[in-house]
């Protein structure tokens, strides 16, 4: 079923040329207004704090990785997330926004299974409660030593957006 879903949000994607039918995108973080922005320096940082446990070297869900430029660039298994030039057309940017419950990434954590979701939105909180519990049966960070990613703010989204529309470089 979850396959499914991701393969109709690809084909939407792909007919549409927006990033998510779902989404309002009226609503993304308006891209910062920072200039010369670059992957190493700027996006890096903040896919390591929140995507490249699920997307990085060591796993990689849906084939996606985000942990170099390239990788980015390339896509997963349901296609490119990141369209250079064209953020309200990145899917990668609906995604870590949050304003598509079902596509949002980091994926906000269950109630009964480490702590429920928090506020979420791209007002500048952390979406998915950044105050919330950590972990889950085993105490803090759960079995293995697990912390769930936190979500990136509004002015990370807008940094992300201003990146892609920079060139994505």
């Amino acid at each position: 079923m979850k396959h499914t879903s991701l393969l109709f949000l690809a084909g939407a994607i792909a007919l549409s040329g927006s990033a998510s039918a779902d989404a309002d995108l009226s609503k993304l973080p308006p891209p910062s207004s920072q200039k010369g922005l670059t992957f190493e320096k700027d996006i890096k940082p903040l896919f390591e704090a929140s995507c490249t446990g699920c997307h990085g070297e060591n796993k990689q869900k849906g084939d996606l990785r985000l942990d170099s430029l390239a990788a980015v660039l390339k896509g997963g298994e349901d296609g490119k997330v990141v369209v250079p030039k064209k953020s309200k057309e990145s899917a990668l940017v609906v995604a870590i926004s949050g304003l598509d419950e079902e596509k949002t990434m980091p994926p906000k954590r269950k109630p009964g299974r480490g702590g429920p979701g928090g506020p979420g939105g791209p007002g500048g909180e952390r979406k998915g409660g950044g105050d919330r519990p950590q972990g889950g049966p085993g105490g803090p960070g759960g079995p293995g030593g697990f912390k769930m990613p936190k979500a990136l703010t509004a002015e990370e989204v807008g940094r992300v957006r201003a990146w892609i529309d920079q060139g994505a470089k």
